[in-house]
């Protein structure tokens, strides 16, 4: 979402790289063009103002620390500030209550009942309670049989609300429901909106009264740009939000939502939607989402995604595999389908220090991922005989193997060499770590 804004506020910053102090002379065009590329991308102008208005204040005249370059300590000034403007730090949800409500509200399109059903997953994974999900939308038709489907697919409970009934109906009966089911968390995943209007708030207003929520939380579409911020207005008058989840940040949203809706409303963004699929949530800390924006990576999201995603048993086999030289290509094909998980090769680079830089070098080259695809048809089309030794792949058995796979024989030639190659090399550093004690399955 913000790989433009990235690009231009890093180039503006290298101008100031090779200066011996930062002055007033030496940042004004540098601050001219970090505001322009904010404006550009939909922030809003008295949070671009405020913005800048507190870089220059901190930076201006600030004496450069030994082996640190102006360059450098203006990046750690400026992500320090968006990390203020983007809230300060992760603001935890609240469900202490037993049990609690959630209320999950939003104008139609923002993705609210996916929403609902990755906070459910949410919640019982990281959280260890159980969610109960209540539909109290019905006046989208598919929107009760969504939740319910993906209450299916997630081994979520649901209450069995119906058409016939009224959204204050389904809330009065779910509280009874919630108890006999032990349910700890409900999510209701109420109606939407073309827009905010009197009928909409009203009704919410009344649910409100009828079941007293713990959290009001705002789903909404990254995409909109400023007109979020109005929504978020709007909702934050008539109800009293506590939270936001931005979703399809994912897109090609310019970010300006991201960066003025908590400086703007002061309500805090507790999720980001990152995906389409229920798994794909995010806990919005602030200062890995300015450490992305900045290209200084954001190593602490990909270890926990990592943890998420991983097999743990499957990966200390594959170590201890590869410590006896005895990792397959069923082993090899098998780390690809985790990493896969983790949004591929490129998901992975994304969350890496220099990563704007990374992708630059790639641009001209095959995507990894697209090479990763060409790799998993070459395995898929040996048998398990050759996917265990590869030694057995002969001439006649490789021509057949490049024919299955769309392939030329010198791609699998070539794969095998670097596979093979790979393996001792992995082979030869870990036994050389633990030989030190200095490797350990970091698992």
């Amino acid at each position: 979402m913000f790989d433009q804004l990235s690009e231009k506020i890093l180039g503006s910053i290298k101008k100031i790289k090779g200066q011996h102090k930062i002055t007033d002379s030496n940042i004004e065009d540098v601050l001219k063009e970090i505001r322009m590329s904010l404006l550009e991308a939909d922030v809003n102008f008295r949070v671009v103002k405020t913005f800048i208005d507190r870089v220059k204040t901190k930076a201006v005249g600030e004496k450069v620390i030994e082996g640190v370059n102006p360059g450098q300590q203006f990046v750690k000034i400026v992500h320090d500030e968006l990390v203020q403007v983007l809230g300060g730090g992760a603001v935890d949800i609240n469900c202490r209550e037993n049990p609690s409500v959630i209320f999950m509200v939003g104008l139609q399109g923002a993705g609210k009942t996916t929403s609902t059903a990755k906070l459910a997953l949410f919640v019982r994974q990281k959280l260890g309670k159980k969610p109960g999900l209540v539909p109290a939308d019905v006046y989208r038709p598919a929107a009760i049989e969504q939740l319910q489907t993906l209450g299916k697919q997630n081994n979520l409970p649901v209450f069995p609300s119906e058409l016939s009934q009224k959204p204050e109906q389904i809330l009065e009966a779910a509280k009874k429901w919630a108890k006999e089911n032990m349910v700890e968390v409900v999510l209701v995943d109420t109606a939407g909106r073309l827009q905010i209007d009197d009928s909409l708030m009203g009704e919410l207003s009344r649910l409100k009264q009828i079941w007293q929520p713990q959290e009001i939380l705002l789903v909404a579409d990254a995409m909109l740009g400023q007109q979020s911020v109005n929504v978020a207005e709007g909702f934050h008058k008539l109800l009293g939000l506590t939270g936001l989840i931005l979703t399809k940040v994912d897109g090609d949203a310019r970010g300006g939502a991201a960066l003025s809706i908590r400086e703007v409303t002061g309500i805090p963004i507790k999720f980001l939607g990152v995906g389409e699929k229920v798994a794909n949530l995010e806990v919005f800390h602030p200062d890995r989402l300015a450490s992305r924006i900045l290209d200084m990576g954001d190593v602490l999201s990909l270890v926990e995604k990592a943890q998420d995603m991983i097999d743990q048993k499957s990966a200390q086999e594959s170590a201890k595999k590869l410590m006896k030289n005895q990792f397959t290509l069923d082993d090899f094909l098998s780390q690809i389908q985790m990493m896969k998980k983790m949004g591929g090769i490129e998901g992975i680079l994304k969350f890496l220090p220099g990563a704007g830089q990374l992708q630059k070098q790639l641009a001209g080259m095959t995507p990894p991922d697209k090479e990763i695809k060409k790799i998993e048809a070459i395995i898929y089309s040996m048998t398990l005989q050759e996917r265990q030794n590869p030694n057995v792949l002969n001439a006649s058995r490789r021509e057949r193997i490049a024919k299955g796979s769309g392939t030329q024989v010198s791609d699998i030639n070539r794969f095998i060499n670097q596979f093979e190659q790979s393996k001792k090399m992995m082979s030869s550093m870990m036994k050389m770590g633990m030989g030190r004690g200095g490797m350990k399955f970091p698992f």
